[in-house]
């Protein structure tokens, strides 16, 4: 065991003769037979578009995707609700005990999800009936991002180009006939859709177009194919083009969502560009790709010293094995693939960037009191800056709508964010009785948390954070308008998604959330720190100062809502009550012992309710910080245990592979970073929560919020760590043995070897 540093690329995926080390993780999987589910498809993307690839040779199928595409369902013309004119009274009857007043503040809508995204359509490739098939193997390689399958001699490679935006798929075979089409009919499409096909032969293949428009909508979406063929014939047939005798084909796809028209003969003259050197038009597209994706994807890697025969086993028969070292190290690597190639316009969304029907569950919606921050959380500390970028990105393009929110609302300056999204609006129109998410106040911090991280871990603010962080503190400044007797505000009316006292009579509109008065605190104080020396910075400290403690309730744990009278409700897939132990640091074993106590015997009190990935994982993040490593490892097992992985290894919202969902797939890698490595602006965290069933390992390139990037490598009596500051700064180094302070130096590696743990 050692802590040097692993080079910037990849090993290679096998030992040569001159290299007797092991081989190492694999960075792909593979199965021996074509997919025949969508959920079971190969998937690629750059963050706009995806493709999910079934790899069958005689039929096969690529479904098509693109962030932008969401179905009009009327929350296109919606609005939030205009009640500001209503809160005081609210406030009022709430803080006078009357726990139902929140029922009421409404406008009486019924509930309106926000618009559902879809598929566009898939690519189908028929070749003739009877086409012999052996030695059949597809593959998802996650360095490069292709998805290949090859059968005799047929080949087909598929990845989507981070740097051309364009879906490429590149098909040889002796004498290659095949039928190509555009089929947008996949399940759940509406009725009334408006489709038209084109097809055009040209010298070199042939051009495909396919456009829909959405029932009683201007909006529309148009996909392009431009088929390049070498050899053969092409002839048009009844739905796009019979290719015949043909040595490979090269399929460029393209889907832009508009209204009015689509310049066709635009899109398919930037397709045409895209190859001038016709003889590596396929490897010179992926060169490009691969500077991007292939840099992104390695700059982290786990090491669990599994078997190699396990290592070598398809995806599907290592999932049949959940305490698998090999697992969780494909798990690992497939989770981070997955989190980069969903990550470019938008972080992903509750499907990633993928989706095989029209009937998305939850709309496939930007979940943003829970899911969206569970899967972007390993981004800061596993270096995938991408995936923080495309999260700034779809906050930055709302912040107008978050604005309306405020004022429609609350009556207040500042800003509110939106519980769930479409990407297109960031609105608070998505509420009901039971679930009233346009009184959750606490979104805008959740939200930005993340990008908080990400300046620190870079030590560089980001203006534009800072700019929103003031926003959130004018909303506040706003708000907290109401105080208890002791003088402390009180944040009201409250929300803890997505939970509600236990008092029979209460509604889920309350007072006093944890999740509120946590998110409240940390933003003021952010807010004050990207604007030190401010007046703005001395006024949203003193209101910060103002806020009440948290609540320990009568069975010793942290209350969800720190306010007399009200009740926990344990049995609940969320968490939100424990967002000051995870992902924020106000509540930690170092600093306050009594709260992190609390907080641990409220997270022992907690059920897993519906059993849910995200409530799983959200339990094991949350138990990592307070340093409960069995409690780690029995969430983790329940997921690696509960059937949650498809073939593709994208996973599901519950056991037995229900509702296909990237909640563990994107969460996973977080969690086992957080096991490992946790740190703050000064404190360094080794080895806090590792699981007992993987006692040896190496976790390399973990990004530190103190400027340092780590490698850690451990057994089961001593670990090393190899520490690369890019800044000079002093940390609080805590492990097992205790602690240290670390006074570090930028440019100087420092190397620590811990004892017995």
């Amino acid at each position: 065991m050692t802590g040097e540093p692993v080079p910037a690329d990849l090993p290679p995926p096998g030992p040569t003769p001159a290299d007797p080390s092991p081989p190492g993780p694999t960075h792909a999987t593979w199965e021996p037979l074509p997919a025949t589910r969508w959920e079971d498809a190969y998937l690629s993307g750059n963050g706009h578009h995806g493709a999910l690839v079934f790899g069958d040779p005689n039929d096969d199928r690529v479904i098509v995707t693109h962030h932008t595409l969401v179905r009009p369902n009327g929350a296109e013309h919606a609005r939030p609700p205009h009640l500001a004119a209503e809160l005081p009274a609210l406030q009022a009857r709430l803080l006078a005990g009357d726990l139902t007043a929140a029922e009421a503040f409404t406008d009486d809508r019924p509930l309106q999800w926000v618009q559902p995204f879809h598929p566009a359509f898939q690519l189908r490739l028929r070749r003739p009936s009877g086409t012999a098939g052996r030695d059949y193997r597809r593959t998802v390689d996650f360095t490069t991002g292709e998805v290949t399958a090859r059968c005799d001699d047929w080949r087909s490679r598929v990845f989507v180009s981070r740097a051309d935006d364009v879906i490429v798929q590149h098909i040889t075979a002796p004498d290659l006939t095949l039928d190509l089409a555009q089929d947008y009919q996949l399940p759940g499409a509406p009725a009334g859709l408006g489709v038209g096909h084109g097809t055009l032969l040209t010298s070199g293949g042939a051009v495909l177009t396919l456009r829909v428009r959405y029932p009683d909508s201007d909006r529309a979406y148009t996909g392009v194919t431009l088929a390049v063929v070498t050899g053969g014939t092409t002839r048009l047939t009844s739905t796009g083009v019979r290719i015949a005798g043909a040595d490979e084909v090269l399929l460029l796809t393209r889907v832009r969502r508009h209204t009015g028209e689509l310049d066709v003969v635009e899109e398919t003259r930037a397709l045409r560009e895209l190859f001038a050197d016709r003889q590596r038009f396929y490897d010179a597209l992926l060169d490009r790709h691969l500077a991007l994706h292939r840099t992104a994807y390695a700059r982290v890697t786990l090491d669990l010293h599994a078997a190699d025969a396990e290592r070598a086993l398809p995806g599907s028969e290592l999932l049949k094995r959940p305490h698998s070292p090999a697992l969780l190290e494909r798990l690992f690597a497939a989770g981070r693939y997955h989190l980069l190639s969903s990550s470019g316009l938008f972080p992903p969304r509750l499907t990633g960037l993928w989706t095989g029907d029209w009937n998305t569950a939850w709309s496939g919606a930007f979940t943003n009191d829970a899911n969206l921050n569970l899967q972007t959380a390993s981004a800061a500390s596993a270096a995938l800056p991408e995936v923080t970028d495309a999260l700034a990105s779809l906050i930055h393009r709302q912040l107008g709508d978050w604005r309306e929110n405020a004022r429609a609302v609350f009556g207040a300056r500042g800003v509110v964010a939106p519980a769930h999204t479409d990407g297109e609006s960031g609105l608070s129109y998505h509420f009901s009785r039971e679930y009233p998410l346009h009184l959750w106040t606490a979104g805008a911090d959740w939200l930005l948390k993340p990008l908080v991280d990400h300046d620190e871990t870079r030590g560089v603010r980001d203006p534009r954070t800072g700019a929103a962080l003031a926003e959130v503190a004018l909303f506040y400044e706003d708000f907290l308008s109401r105080s208890d007797p002791e003088g402390n505000l009180v944040v009201v009316p409250s929300y803890s998604p997505e939970n509600r006292p236990a008092n029979a009579n209460a509604s889920w509109g309350a007072i006093n959330a944890a999740m509120d008065l946590s998110a409240a605190r940390h933003a003021l104080h952010t807010a004050a720190a990207y604007h030190p020396g401010t007046p703005d910075a001395a006024r949203w400290l003193a209101l910060a100062d103002r806020l009440p403690p948290h609540r320990v309730n009568s069975q010793g744990a942290l209350a969800e809502w720190a306010w007399p009278g009200l009740d926990d409700t344990y049995d609940h897939r969320h968490l939100s009550h424990l967002y000051g132990v995870w992902p924020l640091d106000e509540i930690n074993p170092y600093d306050t012992p009594r709260l992190a106590a609390a907080a641990h015997r409220a997270l022992q009190l907690r059920g897993a309710e519906n059993e849910s990935a995200h409530g799983y994982l959200h339990h094991a993040l949350v138990a990592a910080r307070l340093r409960d490593g069995e409690r780690v490892a029995h969430a983790l097992g329940q997921v690696l245990g509960g059937d949650f992985f498809h073939a593709s290894l994208m996973s599901a919202h519950y056991p037995n592979r229900d509702v296909y969902n990237a909640d563990a797939a994107h969460t996973l890698p977080a969690l086992l970073v957080e096991a490992l490595v946790q740190s703050t602006p000064d404190r360094l965290v080794l080895l806090p929560a590792l699981p007992a069933a993987y006692p040896h390992g190496q976790l390399t390139g973990v990004r530190t919020r103190f400027g340092a990037e780590v490698d850690l490598s451990w057994a089961p009596h001593s670990a090393t760590a190899l520490i690369r500051p890019s800044r000079t700064h002093r940390v609080e180094l805590r492990t097992s043995s205790g602690t240290e302070p670390l006074d570090l130096v930028a440019g100087e590696d420092r190397v620590l070897t811990l004892g017995a743990r």
